[in-house]
């Protein structure tokens, strides 16, 4: 997993998603989900829009340069029926997340099965932008809940910390604002901004960044 806060927003965050990958960037087959847009009040059609085309001078995701890239719309995927999507899945040597609400998110990767998907998914690499990240963590602080069918704040659990993304870029994104934040989750957390990502693999975290983080409880960069 590659858990960011912006996106490929740097070298050395593009040098971790390659590492992960195993092969070029241009090799490598996509499917990006928009879906946690939805759940979010700031968020629609031409946020979206802007995420799958990724076409600005310098593209963070979507834009890249894959070989291809497909879109895979969770709240479609349960009026479908698993052997039509799964594939699709599988194939794909990376999916890219983008943010929202992470608990919209969460709900319908349950719902669509792609959370149950997830432990036979091995050689798939998994990028997170903003919520994208912050799904795979156990909680995410009643702060980031917009969606207001939200039961809580649980999300996946897949890693055992949480995340606080876009340090100093929204006016409640300050440390002080991080440091409240991070009693009230009271789990191990990163406060990371937007040049900062955590790559998981092989029971390993390593916090990449040319910007600015801080843990309250987690491991320091590898």
């Amino acid at each position: 997993m590659l858990l960011t806060s912006g996106g490929v927003t740097n070298p050395s965050i593009r040098e971790a998603l390659v590492r992960l990958l195993g092969k070029p960037i241009a090799a490598c087959h996509a499917l990006c989900i928009p879906t946690a847009q939805w759940g979010h009040p700031m968020c629609g059609p031409a946020s979206v829009r802007r995420f799958i085309a990724d076409d600005s001078a310098s593209p963070r995701l979507t834009g890249l340069g894959w070989a291809s890239v497909g879109v895979l719309e969770l709240t479609a995927l349960p009026s479908m029926g698993t052997d039509r999507w799964t594939d699709w899945v599988r194939d794909a040597d990376v999916l890219l997340v983008d943010g929202g609400d992470a608990t919209y998110l969460c709900h319908w990767m349950r719902e669509s099965g792609l959370a149950e998907l997830l432990p036979e998914l091995t050689d798939t690499v998994w990028v997170g932008i903003s919520a994208g990240s912050m799904v795979m963590t156990p909680r995410i602080g009643e702060d980031f809940v917009e969606w207001p069918l939200a039961p809580d704040d649980r999300t996946l659990g897949v890693v055992d910390f949480a995340i606080f993304p876009h340090l100093d870029v929204f006016p409640t994104n300050t440390l002080a604002h991080a440091e409240r934040w991070a009693e009230r989750v009271g789990l191990p957390a990163y406060v990371m901004d937007d040049e900062t990502a955590i790559v998981v693999a092989d029971d390993t975290v390593e916090v990449v960044s040319e910007g600015a983080w801080t843990s309250r409880g987690g491991p320091d960069a590898a």
